[in-house]
């Protein structure tokens, strides 16, 4: 596995964000039948919340994101995207490991959702993710705290 960290992101990360979210979801969104340029873009820098983000630097270089927004039963994970060329090497189960483990330490249970069809769903039902409900196009799964 790369040498990764995690730092927390500023109002500035949000073009590479919303660029590397395009690129990752392009696949299944066009599967879906859903892909928009655009749209795939605006909707991250509409609801980027850079207090609850995270980037992910492999190398010191601009790797990928993940964000854990407090709601009041539980914390969403969301904009979890890693680089195509990390991905399959470890990097965002290290990644979720160490959220997760926070969240624990808390008590707090962590929801989200992935679309269907994604093989992102397996990493997040290695981690203890289970599926809540799904429509046609979201899985919403949900993590309770480990004891």
């Amino acid at each position: 596995m790369a040498a990764w960290d995690i730092r927390r992101a500023s109002a500035s990360d949000v073009e590479a964000v919303a660029e590397l979210r395009a690129v990752v979801l392009r696949r299944d969104l066009e599967r879906l039948g859903r892909y928009d340029e655009q749209r795939v873009r605006q909707r991250l820098r509409d609801g980027f919340e850079p207090a609850h983000t995270w980037v992910i630097e492999v190398d010191g270089v601009f790797a990928g994101c993940v964000a854990l927004r407090p709601a009041e039963d539980a914390h969403w994970l969301e904009h979890f995207y890693l680089a195509p060329r990390l991905q399959g090497g470890g990097i965002g189960s290290g990644v979720l490991r160490d959220l997760l483990a926070r969240c624990d330490r808390g008590g707090v249970p962590v929801r989200l959702n992935v679309l269907r069809g994604s093989p992102a769903r397996r990493l997040y039902e290695r981690h203890g993710f289970t599926v809540e409900t799904e429509d046609p196009v979201d899985v919403f799964m949900v993590r309770e705290p480990a004891r």
